[in-house]
């Protein structure tokens, strides 16, 4: 994974960048939060570990500054900080919409584990964007297309990825052109055939 990492002192910042090396990551560098918010204009990055404490933009300003932009996918914020965690700071950090922490001197476990924790939301959010998009429909029966290139109903295929319940109602302009001729054809119908089964309903005749 591609990570942009905002730091503005050399030495941490090459222990960081060895770091997320050595776990199999390819690092963007910037030396404060003003050069980062630059870099993001021109390249989306999905994960950021970003200092604290920096000039000119520190880490909170920067994670402000992302999410107040309209971005195509979910940016995963850690920052990274030589103070301590009291639940004021954090309070401040998560106010300002940091996902998670690391704190100075760097921890390689404590690094993998953030890691795996920020590529499995990235994942869902991935996920349920793709949902949320827009999916392949057929337009007479209304089946969807999944990655296997089966068609399936929407209530399974949406059952089958995301957790949504369904209800079934009928929508206005369904309930005008089959529900009430079906009922009006039921209205005309003597009670003593009722019992019979009922031809299906063929549409509007001119």
């Amino acid at each position: 994974m591609k990570i942009l990492t905002v730091e503005d002192e050399p030495v941490s910042r090459a222990v960081l960048r060895h770091a997320l090396a050595r776990l199999g990551h390819e690092t963007v560098e910037a030396a404060d939060g003003k050069e980062a918010w630059s870099l993001l204009q021109g390249e989306h990055l999905r994960l950021i570990i970003s200092d604290w404490m920096m000039p000119r933009v520190d880490g909170l300003e920067l994670c402000r500054r992302i999410r107040g932009a309209s971005a195509p996918e979910y940016t995963y914020f850690i920052l990274l900080s030589a103070r301590d965690n009291s639940e004021e700071n954090q309070f401040t950090a998560m106010e300002a919409g940091v996902d998670d922490f690391l704190t100075k001197p760097l921890s390689a476990h404590d690094l993998w584990t953030r890691l795996r924790v920020a590529e499995r939301i990235l994942r869902s959010t991935t996920h349920l964007h793709q949902l949320e998009g827009m999916l392949p429909i057929c337009s007479y029966c209304k089946k969807i297309r999944d990655d296997q290139n089966y068609w399936q109903q929407i209530e399974r295929y949406l059952s089958e990825h995301s957790r949504a319940e369904f209800s079934h109602s009928i929508c206005p302009d369904c309930y005008r052109q089959n529900a009430l001729p079906q009922i009006e054809q039921l209205k005309r119908t003597p009670l003593t055939s009722r019992n019979q089964p009922a031809p299906p309903y063929r549409g509007e005749t001119k």
